[in-house]
């Protein structure tokens, strides 16, 4: 996959002129934690020819910047302090995913944790979503490839409303958290799915990612597996824009 230099963000950086004559097609994925959006979305991108943008790694490298600097991810206004010298870049590439926080490589580190537990408090400041919402824009309208899979929270209703092909990806809650714990060998079973509630709870304060808005399709993974989940999405994804052009 070709893929331009990715954008570097920095709060009160101009946007970037864009990167080709016309805008990527967007494929827009919400859904909770635990529903296999990352890895469901990253599969599609890469058999559509796609790039893919994982939304939430900005709130996590963001979270991760926060604890760096030791600031109280739970103080709105320690949030915005931190936010005014965040530099972020992130690859689009499905098959070479990496996240930096200025000059640092932080794939990893984003996904400990300590950042996970302080995601929803960076997340909640409605400034930093503002701008990181404005942020993702700039990288899909800046990315010289044919279209890109975005996944998230609220990437259907409010960051990309009007993208083509807009799903909601979700699944039963003791299966979202069996999955997540199956990810996270080293963790209790029970500690995951109480985090997973926690979170969804949290996160919900801010964005409603349970209910599909008007026109967007829902894909429910409970009795899914991978292949199958990933087939059902790219399935929406031909349908949409078959109907789109005509076929």
């Amino acid at each position: 996959m070709t893929e331009p230099t990715p954008a570097l963000f920095r709060p009160g950086l101009a946007a970037p002129a864009e990167g080709s004559a016309s805008a990527p097609v967007v494929v827009a994925i919400d859904g909770p934690a635990g529903s296999g959006k990352s890895s469901v979305s990253k599969a599609a991108a890469a058999r559509l020819g796609y790039g893919f943008l994982d939304t939430g790694a900005a709130y996590r490298a963001l979270a991760w910047h926060a604890l760096a600097h030791e600031a109280d991810t739970s103080d709105a206004t320690a949030v915005l302090e931190v936010f005014g010298d965040f530099e972020y870049a992130i690859s689009l590439d499905p098959a070479d995913r990496w996240v930096r926080v200025g000059g640092t490589d932080v794939t990893a580190a984003i996904r400990e944790p300590r950042v996970t537990d302080a995601v929803s408090g960076v997340a909640r400041v409605a400034p930093v979503r503002h701008a990181v919402n404005e942020l993702f824009r700039r990288l899909v309208a800046s990315a010289v490839l044919p279209g890109v899979v975005v996944e998230g929270r609220d990437i259907t209703t409010v960051v990309f409303p009007d993208a083509p092909v807009r799903i909601l990806l979700t699944a039963a809650p003791e299966v979202r958290a069996a999955r997540r714990s199956a990810e996270l060998t080293d963790q209790d079973a029970a500690k995951v799915a109480a985090a997973l509630h926690q979170r969804d709870a949290a996160d919900s304060t801010v964005v409603d990612f349970l209910t599909a808005a008007p026109g967007v399709q829902v894909v429910d993974s409970t009795h899914l597996d991978f292949e199958q989940t990933v087939d059902a999405v790219l399935s929406v994804v031909d349908n949409t824009m078959g109907a789109r052009d005509g076929r």
